[in-house]
């Protein structure tokens, strides 16, 4: 039986709307080669997991040096050096004071521990959130996520949630053209009216990935971190997606110059190999207790060695600077597509983390999701693989290897072009 009817016959996918014809054999760099011999210019990272690219030849050296050396060994139980000199890199690279580490395996993991470490020191038990915001699929992490189509028949879950309105300036209830910050006032608004008094830590993207790739105005972290510090919470920043170069910064919070209080991290970390972390200062994650919390697989030697060559990869090649200067010539380039295609609604991003919001009509700002799907079948049948998001999907993503090379993704964004003109000749005739 070929792998297609493998996955067809034993591999649940019912939770995914349409998997992908690809049927992958092996990567390098921003290349995926199919089984088939076609080669697809990857524009998604495995969904901005592989920042140093597919196959990196340092983060598999380095893997495979330590899986020679030992794979498991309880990292909590018995100490293992790349574990330790991850962490102490960790406390060199993020803002601030954050300074001490807990490992697992995941990104939704990373979010719930830091949720659980938040109560510990604060001793408080509530949250609040962001609309539109994507934290992971648990329980936990699924309760403070603000999006009705990743939490249908889930529930019940978690009390004590309130959801303040999302920073998304395409689509402002709150100002019309300019902004007032009002969106990060309303956060004050929900402690007020919509919690007991209770909050232990407000938790964000400073990048809204699954929300469709929003950015918050430049000044909204700073306003919404004031509110946090009168009410006593601390401010829980999840870098899961955002993180290790992606916005052209090491981590996307330093584009607001606010320190978080508790820093959740995953997919970019090791580069594909399965890590999350959260780091807080001293005082905040020596909160927990003996016995209340641990991992048994968190801080893998092996995941632990391949994040530590992921992080000397980002430093030693400038890879976040990269992605701020491709990603800031992508945007142009789309920008310009734009001025001739009304089915572009709005372009953002920072570094290589880029959206394309569509929309049926620019003044309604209608979401376009078929279109969207739509363009993302054309671009895999022409070899560019891109992903789709947002909370009414119809926001085109792009987050591809830090590593692509200015040609590719030029020959990327032809694909993705074309893409977006046949299917807006395609939709305007089926208006009419």
């Amino acid at each position: 039986m070929d792998t297609e009817g493998l996955y067809a016959e034993y591999v649940n996918t019912s939770f995914v709307k349409s998997v992908e014809p690809v049927v992958v054999d092996r990567a390098l760099g921003a290349t995926i080669y199919a089984a088939d011999g076609t080669e697809c210019l990857d524009l998604f990272a495995g969904i901005s997991v592989v920042n140093v690219g597919h196959c990196n030849p340092r983060v598999v050296t380095a893997a495979r040096e330590q899986m020679e050396r030992l794979i498991h060994a309880a990292s909590y139980v018995y100490h293992v050096p790349a574990v330790g000199q991850l962490a102490e890199k960790l406390a060199e690279i993020t803002p601030g004071r954050l300074k001490k580490t807990f490992f697992c395996n995941s990104g939704a993991e990373a979010v719930e521990g830091a949720m659980r470490l938040a109560k510990a020191y604060t001793g408080r038990s509530e949250f609040v959130a962001l609309q539109a915001s994507f934290h992971g699929r648990t329980n936990a992490t699924l309760s403070v996520t603000g999006n009705s189509a990743r939490k249908t028949r889930g529930g019940p879950y978690l009390p004590g949630v309130a959801f303040a309105p999302a920073p998304n300036p395409y689509r402002c209830r709150f100002c019309s053209g300019c902004c007032t910050l009002a969106c990060a006032d309303s956060v004050e608004d929900v402690f007020k009216y919509q919690t007991s008094g209770d909050v232990a830590a407000f938790i964000a993207e400073p990048v809204m990935g699954e929300g469709g790739i929003i950015v918050p105005h430049s000044d909204y972290f700073r306003r919404v971190k004031e509110i946090l510090d009168r009410y006593g919470a601390l401010f829980i920043a999840d870098e899961v997606q955002s993180g290790f170069g992606r916005t052209g910064a090491m981590f996307a919070i330093e584009h607001y110059g606010v320190e978080p209080d508790i820093i959740a991290m995953a997919k970019g970390i090791a580069n594909g190999f399965p890590l999350g972390a959260f780091t807080a200062p001293p005082e905040v994650a020596d909160s927990f207790r003996p016995g209340e919390h641990l991992s048994t697989f968190g801080g893998n030697p092996v995941s632990c060695a391949a994040g530590l060559a992921t992080i000397e990869v980002l430093q030693e090649d400038r890879l976040p600077e990269r992605a701020a200067e491709l990603g800031s010539w992508c945007k142009a380039a789309l920008e310009e597509l734009a001025r001739n295609l009304p089915l572009i609604g709005d372009i953002r991003g920072i570094g290589l983390m880029i959206g394309v919001e569509l929309v049926l009509d620019r003044e309604t700002r209608q979401p376009a999701p078929s279109e969207a799907a739509e363009v993302r079948r054309y671009c895999r049948e022409r070899g560019v693989l891109v992903g789709v998001g947002g909370q009414d999907g119809n926001v085109v993503r792009i987050q591809p290897p830090l590593v692509i090379e200015r040609e590719d993704l030029e020959r990327a964004l032809d694909v993705l072009g074309g893409a977006l003109q046949a299917v807006a000749v395609s939709s305007a005739g089926a208006a009419h």
